[in-house]
């Protein structure tokens, strides 16, 4: 098996590998995770290498094709987010007067949630967070909260829903559902 050469070749210079690839990405664990993923496909693929002897050039292609593959992820990703993370228009904030009056049993349906939805609502609407803070306590980005508190707010409206009914579907006001 010629797995040697490449074992042999390659592993010693891990360190100096590894600073490569930081250079090119500024995560560690993603940076990590690319040179992994690089070995791996070099380990694989060295069955195939004719010329032992270019193995260093042969792998520092196949770690600049991860990395090139990392940014298109990025890009890919970060496009999707911007398409998909603006929350519909008429989803209306309530005015003052009737949040007083809005059903309470959200409350009580919070833990039926998933734990982040729960967190992100209490953080947000219950909590009146503030988004760039709690988007930087949750390590994300604004427009990952966006889409996860439309989430949130979607998953805790069908719970709605499920529970009170015909209430819920209209605004929820003046409540008189019985708790269960």
């Amino acid at each position: 098996m010629k797995t040697t050469p490449v074992l042999s070749q390659l592993l010693p210079h891990r360190e100096k590998l590894l600073s490569y690839v930081r250079t090119k990405i500024s995560d560690p664990a993603l940076a990590e995770d690319v040179l992994q993923d690089s070995l791996l496909k070099a380990l694989r693929a060295a069955p195939d290498l004719q010329d032992e002897e270019k193995l260093v050039p042969w792998f520092y292609r196949i770690l600049n094709n991860a990395i090139t593959d990392v940014y298109r992820r990025r890009h890919v990703e970060a496009k999707y987010m911007e398409k998909n993370s603006a929350i519909p228009e008429h989803i209306a904030e309530p005015e003052p007067e009737d949040e007083a009056a809005l059903c309470a049993c959200f409350r009580e349906l919070l833990p039926a949630l998933k734990p982040e939805y729960a967190e992100l609502i209490a953080r947000m609407e219950l909590a009146d967070g503030d988004p760039a803070q709690v988007a930087a306590q949750l390590g994300i980005n604004r427009n990952n909260l966006k889409v996860r508190r439309h989430r949130a707010r979607q998953a805790l409206r069908e719970r709605l829903e499920e529970t009170c009914r015909v209430c819920a579907k209209h605004g929820c006001l003046d409540c008189t559902c019985q708790r269960k």
